[in-house]
């Protein structure tokens, strides 16, 4: 069974830094680019960040450009997203999804607010 377990999200206040966990089972990592998306309240779903199976090829949105940084560690079947920087506008639920599949997780909130 194919599942993804999204962590690390919260409640920090504007500048400060937060790393998303994302771990999966029912599959092996290896083979699959992953990626991460968040959804805001009334907003349209936005991809933030992914990275290749080969760990080669990593994307990043314009607006998380160069202060978020995707990762992954196919041991720990872990793929993350250190968030640095953060902005009242970062505010979302963040979700990991394998690229290309319907599979995700439940997502983790993440809140930046004074």
């Amino acid at each position: 069974q194919v599942q993804l377990v999204e962590s690390g999200g919260g409640l920090v206040q504007p500048g400060g830094s937060l790393r998303l966990s994302c771990v999966v089972s029912g599959f092996t990592l290896d083979y699959y680019a992953i990626g991460w998306f968040r959804q805001a309240p009334g907003k349209e779903r936005e991809g933030v960040s992914c990275i290749s199976s080969s760990k080669n090829t990593r994307y990043y949105a314009e607006s998380v450009k160069g202060r978020f940084t995707i990762s992954r560690d196919n041991a720990k079947n872990t793929v993350y997203l250190q968030m640095n920087s953060l902005k009242p506008e970062d505010t979302a639920v963040y979700y990991c999804h394998v690229r290309g599949s319907a599979y995700r997780g439940q997502g983790t909130q993440v809140t930046i607010s004074s």
